[in-house]
């Protein structure tokens, strides 16, 4: 096959060249709510093209690479006192995976532990394109399922204007939960 970076052959999607070059994360950080930082990989235009794999058969491998290095590398490092649960926004199945969790499943580590379907939307009204406006008229009205863990890590994929992870904030806290920080792959903000 070939890279779909540098169109080399490759054993991988992107090749190891590729991955080494052009895909290494630098933090980008922002808040919600007030207090919770929500931390960013990859600046937006660095990863578009990638991103738009999303709702392919290729996404799945393209979203694994992008975990690994940036998800993956992130849990190896991050130092904290007390076991956290980390949840994928609306980790749904579609187009045969979910990519919120495979970007969670990236962050199975020694106190961070990766739970499935604990937090999905009601409504799937699609926020590609819309304003900050209409996200706030058609709420995701998520579902909480209970699980252990008090402390929690919110994964997406994009963070645009932050009302989905907000709203998922909100309704974690709702049930005792604390959400102490966000990660997402890249930044709208951050083009």
């Amino acid at each position: 096959m070939r890279c779909m970076m540098c169109e080399r052959f490759s054993l991988s999607h992107i090749c190891f060249a590729c991955q080494e070059s052009l895909l290494t994360p630098s933090l980008h950080k922002r808040k919600i709510m007030g207090s919770i930082p929500v931390y960013s990989f990859f600046p937006y235009n660095d990863i578009e093209p990638l991103l738009l794999t999303k709702h392919t058969d290729v996404g799945y491998y393209i979203y694994t690479i992008l975990a690994k290095r940036a998800f993956g590398a992130f849990a190896k490092e991050w130092q904290y006192e007390n076991s956290v649960a980390s949840l994928g926004i609306d980790d749904y199945t579609a187009e045969g995976y979910s990519h919120t969790a495979v970007l969670n499943r990236a962050l199975k580590s020694m106190n961070i532990t990766p739970r499935y379907g604990k937090i999905r939307a009601r409504n799937h009204y699609k926020y590609a394109g819309k304003s900050v406006e209409e996200r706030l008229m058609n709420p995701r009205r998520f579902h909480y399922q209970p699980f252990g863990e008090k402390e929690v890590i919110l994964v997406d994929d994009i963070v645009t204007t932050g009302t989905t992870l907000s709203e998922a904030a909100e309704t974690l806290h709702a049930q005792g939960k604390k959400v102490i920080l966000c990660l997402t792959l890249t930044d709208a903000e951050n083009k």
